[in-house]
């Protein structure tokens, strides 16, 4: 026999499926918007209509604070044409996934009347609603991990380019096309702007903000500074420029190191117990 707490739980559960299914009819229309999507990063790009209806009904603006620092980010991932689109998958992927998982869990309570797996489902429901929130702030410090790692090679070319007598765009345009990893395409997106009519100094002063890395902006600073000041001086500031990120990479690499050989001490320290008292629980046990 249902008590009233089951009732409650079974009538929630209802309500939330029917609602999901009305957001399904409703929010059908849109389902195409969301094709474009990859399916190994977006696996449930499928149904993300229904958040994205969710967010249509309450007449969401997409204008909070932390709905612009998602835009920048966007920016520099996708570019500012794209920026908008993904800010919008983003909020209906966390409505739908969340909405979904926690129209399963009152289903599931419904089947086996099991509350703990149901709270289970509720609280992951939760943690996909955060962790799908955060995804943005992953893939930018990937990003910045990515790029940092080939910063160094980059300024050292510049650098040896620009000493041996090119001025700058031409050993800008050198370098851009050296590789092929994040920081090299946004040096090519500079490079574009440039043979677009983009004044040298904007277009470097669009790329440092696109790769939203201290480092970097400070060294498109330093080349806006040296396009003023001439080719000579340009050469030695790029040449003490390349000293200072080699020196900060070297101690980048230590830090890492420290941070390693720490979490190692953990399974050594559980491993280093284990083998002490297979030791001693004999011997005391001889003992006995």
């Amino acid at each position: 026999m249902l008590n009233m707490t089951d009732i409650v739980i079974l009538g929630a559960g209802g309500a939330l499926t029917v609602l999901w299914l009305a957001l399904y009819a409703l929010g059908y229309k849109h389902a195409e918007i969301f094709r474009p999507l990859g399916e190994r990063e977006y696996p449930l790009r499928a149904l993300y209509f229904v958040g994205y209806e969710v967010m249509a009904l309450l007449r969401y603006g997409y204008k909070s604070r932390s709905d612009r620092r998602r835009r920048r980010a966007f920016e520099a991932l996708y570019g500012e044409r794209y920026a908008e689109y993904y800010l919008r998958v983003m909020h209906a992927q966390r409505a739908t996934v969340t909405l979904t998982a926690a129209a399963l869990a009152t289903v599931f309570y419904g089947l086996t009347g099991d509350a703990a797996s149901m709270a289970i489902l509720l609280c992951l429901a939760g943690f996909c609603w955060y962790y799908l929130g955060t995804a943005t702030d992953r893939q930018l410090l990937n990003r910045a991990d990515e790029m940092r790692r080939d910063f160094g090679e980059a300024v050292s070319k510049l650098a040896l380019l620009t000493n041996s007598g090119m001025i700058l765009r031409e050993a800008w345009e050198n370098v851009a096309y050296t590789g092929r990893t994040r920081l090299y395409a946004e040096m090519q997106r500079a490079v574009e702007e440039m043979r677009n009519g983009v004044p040298d100094a904007d277009a470097l002063h669009n790329f440092g903000a696109r790769c939203m890395i201290p480092e970097v902006r400070k060294f498109a600073s330093t080349l806006m500074q040296g396009l003023k000041k001439g080719n000579v001086e340009l050469a030695y500031m790029l040449k003490e420029q390349s000293r200072e990120v080699w020196s900060a990479r070297k101690h980048d690499v230590r830090r890492q190191g420290e941070k390693a050989a720490g979490k190692l001490l953990i399974p050594v320290t559980i491993i280093f117990v284990g083998i002490l008292i297979m030791i001693v629980v004999p011997i005391f046990s001889g003992i006995g």
